[in-house]
């Protein structure tokens, strides 16, 4: 399938999804569209099964340059989400944690901020929680169809992380994220990473 029919493809879904995301339907909450218990919340990619992890670069919530490849060599965690999500507000005290208990393991934070046209919400958003690693400002959604090529967003929240080697490694897409889950994660990425 070219590049091209597979973005047309996502756009489509991600279409799809914004058109599923009124108040009131199944599923959906303020615009919120989550996990639907039918999918795996949790997706663990085997070592040898892992494709690459896309480089993304964009422009941070502070409006500086943000890559991906600036962590090269390290696990990355990538959290989609937006401060008008419930998933996502309810999940932030379980990111903040992890990512500042495994800040000396080798492991990066990154928030992607989705369908929030002013970002001032999410920086104040992020003051308020503690929360200090980094975001992209992603209002388009370019950057989170770049995973339809290993695992794509089917939820807002969604998390990937990145093993060290920059292969997708697993997505989580529960709701009530629990911090022992998201570590339970990271160290099964990072021990068959090894």
């Amino acid at each position: 399938m070219s590049r091209t029919l597979r973005v047309t493809v996502a756009i489509g879904a991600l279409a799809l999804v914004a058109a599923c995301s009124g108040g009131g339907r199944d599923r959906t909450t303020d615009g919120y569209v989550g996990a639907d218990g039918k999918n795996d919340l949790i997706t663990l990619v085997p070592a040898a099964d892992r494709k690459p992890a896309p480089k993304l670069a964009g422009e941070g919530l502070d409006g500086k340059p943000l890559s991906t490849a600036d962590f090269a060599g390290k696990t990355i965690v990538i959290n989609l989400w937006g401060p008008w999500c419930p998933p996502c507000r309810a999940e932030a005290p379980v990111l903040k944690e992890i990512s500042e208990e495994y800040a000396d393991k080798d492991v990066q934070f990154i928030g992607m901020l989705t369908r929030t046209p002013d970002p001032s919400s999410a920086i104040a958003f992020n003051r308020k929680k503690g929360i200090s690693y980094p975001s992209f400002a992603d209002e388009g959604g370019s950057l989170e169809l770049e995973f339809v090529d290993s695992l794509p967003t089917q939820a807002i929240p969604t998390t990937w992380v990145i093993d060290s080697e920059g292969r997708v490694a697993a997505r989580i897409m529960d709701p009530k994220l629990r911090a022992s889950t998201l570590a339970g994660v990271i160290d099964d990425v990072q021990k068959s990473t090894s």
